[in-house]
């Protein structure tokens, strides 16, 4: 993303989140702000996302996104009162958070969050007491000097969520991240997606990606980061976490889409994963 303007790819996470509230019953996700966010503005945008060429791509932002909410929700059982969404962009979990003691953080560049704040102006949203901006320019401040200026506790455990940000990252970067989190207290837990080395990709697999590249490329927001599942889990070991899951296309199908009667699912063009871990 170029400094200083809003996350394009963010946009478009947001309008493929908000078909999937139009298109598909009963939704994987079930998200009441995600279309009264984007408003009228982007009706066109919201036809082409609808089309079931776009099928795809609307099944895995519900999923991944249902899978975040999940994860969490275990976390809010087990006692975790914080919630830091990083890279936030349009997400709306802080809009509908059903947990009366979690506090939400979101995490993001400041122009990508004065352009989401705006937009919920324009929408006649306001933000929850519970919720917590943090701009952050991680040039200028630390993930964890930007959270402790936010009112973020570092004694208690935490969950964070870190989807459609991992690929754009740098590998220290990534490994800052973990880091931070690492440091935590027991119980703390991050989730997040990241794509597979195009490298070890099929054939057919590879084309899916190389598609998806150039688009995120067009937007100035080009990928820079893989991993194997391997190479993931010596990741997140090397950095101090002590309980891993990964999840891949065919076990979120048997978690989100078993017996729909429309038939949605992801399709087996796998080029990713979903992964959590915990301290």
């Amino acid at each position: 993303m170029e400094t200083g303007k809003a996350s394009k790819t963010a946009l478009r996470v947001a309008i493929r989140r908000a078909a999937h509230q139009l298109m598909e019953h009963p939704r994987v996700l079930d998200d009441p702000i995600a279309v009264p966010l984007l408003g009228p503005g982007f009706a066109r945008d919201m036809e082409r996302a609808m089309h079931k060429v776009a099928r795809d791509f609307r099944a895995f932002m519900a999923a991944r996104s249902r899978y975040v909410e999940d994860k969490l929700a275990c976390a809010v059982a087990k006692g975790v009162t914080q919630y830091v969404v990083l890279g936030a962009g349009l997400d709306t979990f802080s809009y509908r958070n059903p947990f009366a003691e979690l506090r939400v953080f979101e995490v993001d560049f400041p122009a990508t969050q004065e352009w989401k704040r705006a937009m919920l102006r324009e929408a006649g949203i306001d933000a929850p007491e519970s919720l917590t901006f943090v701009p952050l320019d991680f040039e200028r401040k630390t993930l964890a000097e930007g959270l402790e200026e936010a009112g973020f506790y570092n004694r208690r455990a935490a969950f964070f969520g870190w989807l459609g940000v991992v690929p754009y990252l740098t590998r220290d970067a990534f490994r800052a991240t973990l880091a931070t989190v690492a440091q935590l207290p027991p119980e703390t837990g991050v989730s997040f997606d990241y794509v597979f080395s195009p490298d070890t990709l099929s054939p057919k697999r590879r084309m899916v990606f190389d598609a998806l590249s150039e688009r995120v490329a067009a937007a100035g927001e080009p990928f820079r980061l893989f991993f194997t599942p391997e190479e993931m889990e010596s990741e997140l070991r090397t950095a101090g976490f002590q309980r891993i899951e990964q999840v891949d296309s065919k076990q979120l199908n048997e978690i989100y889409f078993k017996d729909r009667a429309d038939g949605l699912k992801l399709s087996d063009s796998r080029s990713g994963m979903l992964a959590t871990a915990w301290v």
